[in-house]
């Protein structure tokens, strides 16, 4: 997972955002489930930058939306 700072997801058009956003997910569901099953995550700083990343494409995700 690279962490995308908000100028890369700006640039980025709908369709990679929206692909992105899936990829994202469907990784930080695979760490939750590995955590729901009771092992210890390699990086716990992982999940919370996956989270806030998940949450900036939404954000930008919205805001493309209303220009429109």
């Amino acid at each position: 997972m690279a962490i995308y700072k908000a100028k890369e997801l700006r640039a980025m058009s709908k369709e990679e955002l929206g692909e992105k956003l899936k990829q994202l997910q469907m990784e930080l569901n695979k760490e939750n489930s590995a955590i729901a099953s009771s092992t210890k995550p390699e990086n716990p700083g992982k999940i919370r930058e996956m989270k806030r990343t998940i949450a900036r494409i939404k954000t930008i995700q919205r805001q493309k939306n209303e220009v429109e």
